[in-house]
């Protein structure tokens, strides 16, 4: 995974797109940092680039506020203040419902601001305390917020202001504009990398629950946000994201983008120049490049199973039997079990007798796997009667390939996982 993402970021080409100049310490950010990570349910992460350099996470913050107003309000009370309707207006724009005085989204500014003042707490620095105890356990660490980020964000704040005066004008917002702003301003102020980013996604992915097992949001809470993220969470362009990239996403104009891919990973880049639609041009690209490589869409149907990878020791040699159909999520739980071979000549058997499919990434990912074996000293065999792994050729020139025998495939030099082991 790790080559992966190294490569993701050699091939992703030129960069476009200005960085967000509107906020005077925002224009001084360094344009060609470039980073991604994607974490796992069980709290493993791979990361490549600027991987921990901190940035704000500005709109990001918009669904896991979103989330701690609805647990503290109920979703209800919280529907009342706050449509969850596309509103197809950029993320800060006017935009609220003529009949009820609405929001139409949380994730545009005025449902943020919204969403912001119905967290409870006197006043906006107990409010921002509460937010930044969810941030910091759903990142893994404690985070802080940038003073100088806020101090700059907060002086460019006069739209902001004016939203926050007319949610109250229109009976949306209690308590008193400048202070909810001022909170809103903070929480969008806070510092993270895309390493934490990718966590936090993740414990949305894992339906709230952090990888030590804090079940830290509700799932029905969590189900709401990722529904509004779905629909919602890249703005203007949330219908071109949701089509070609399918998965629950959220930008930032300081670069950041975190997208989630339920029941597997979460994910995040940073890039600061941004798109027409306040997205990171290059964070967008590789979203893109990764759904065509790692099968991300939500709607593309594929059949489910639950991988199962178990090693025993057979005959002198160390097997590995897996077990199910093969994608991105499993094929990288089957190489952690490959990476924990001792460096030595000691046969390696990887039996996939009981795989039928595995895609493309999944079949790149378990040759890849096969190679570092071969390069850690191992001799490596394969048992593959279903063909799992094509004609590829692994680390020691053997082509991986079956040949046709009993109306079925067995292996051309292995017939059996016993006789693999023997040798």
């Amino acid at each position: 995974m790790i080559d992966y993402l190294h490569l993701l970021l050699e091939s992703i080409g030129e960069d476009a797109g200005e960085v967000a100049a509107y906020i005077p310490e925002l224009a001084q950010a360094d344009p060609n940092r470039l980073a991604v990570a994607v974490a796992t349910l069980d709290g493993e992460s791979y990361v490549s680039g600027d991987a921990d350099v901190e940035f704000t996470i500005q709109s990001i913050s918009k669904p896991f506020t979103y989330a701690l107003a609805i647990a503290d309000q109920g979703l209800e009370a919280v529907l009342d203040r706050i449509d969850v309707e596309p509103s197809g207006d950029a993320f800060n724009e006017i935009s609220l419902d003529p009949d009820t005085g609405r929001p139409r989204n949380p994730m545009i500014n005025a449902g943020a601001i919204a969403s912001h003042a119905l967290v409870r707490g006197d006043g906006a620095d107990a409010r921002v305390e509460r937010i930044l105890d969810l941030y910091s356990r759903l990142a893994g660490r404690q985070l802080s917020i940038a003073e100088d980020v806020f101090e700059s964000e907060l002086s460019a704040a006069d739209r902001n202001m004016a939203l926050a005066y007319m949610l109250r004008t229109v009976g949306t917002l209690h308590g008193d504009p400048a202070d909810v702003v001022r909170g809103y301003t903070r929480q969008c102020s806070v510092s993270v990398t895309v390493r934490d980013l990718a966590r936090m996604a993740s414990v949305l992915a894992s339906n709230g629950r952090t990888p030590d097992g804090d079940q830290v949001l509700d799932p029905a809470v969590n189900r709401q946000v990722l529904s509004v993220m779905a629909t919602c969470g890249m703005y203007n362009s949330a219908g071109d994201w949701l089509t070609s990239v399918g998965i629950p996403a959220k930008s930032g104009v300081a670069g950041g983008l975190m997208g989630v891919l339920p029941g597997q990973v979460g994910i995040a880049v940073f890039s600061p120049r941004l798109d027409a639609h306040g997205n990171s041009t290059r964070g967008v690209r590789m979203f893109e490049r990764m759904n065509h490589d790692l099968g991300l869409h939500l709607m593309a149907a594929t059949e489910s199973a639950q991988s199962v990878s178990r090693r025993q020791e057979r005959d002198g040699a160390a097997v590995h039997e897996i077990t199910g159909d093969l994608h991105f999520i499993e094929a990288e739980r089957v190489l952690r079990g490959f990476a924990q071979e001792p460096v030595g000549d000691a046969p390696v058997v990887i039996d996939l007798d009981r795989v039928r499919r595995a895609n493309d990434i999944a079949r790149r990912m378990l040759l890849e796997g096969i190679r570092r074996l071969h390069l850690d000293g191992h001799d490596v065999r394969i048992v593959d009667p279903w063909g799992v792994l094509g004609n590829a050729e692994t680390g020691s020139g053997e082509l991986v390939r079956g040949e046709q025998a009993h109306g079925g495939y067995v292996p051309t030099s292995y017939p059996d996982v016993a006789s693999a082991a023997r040798g």
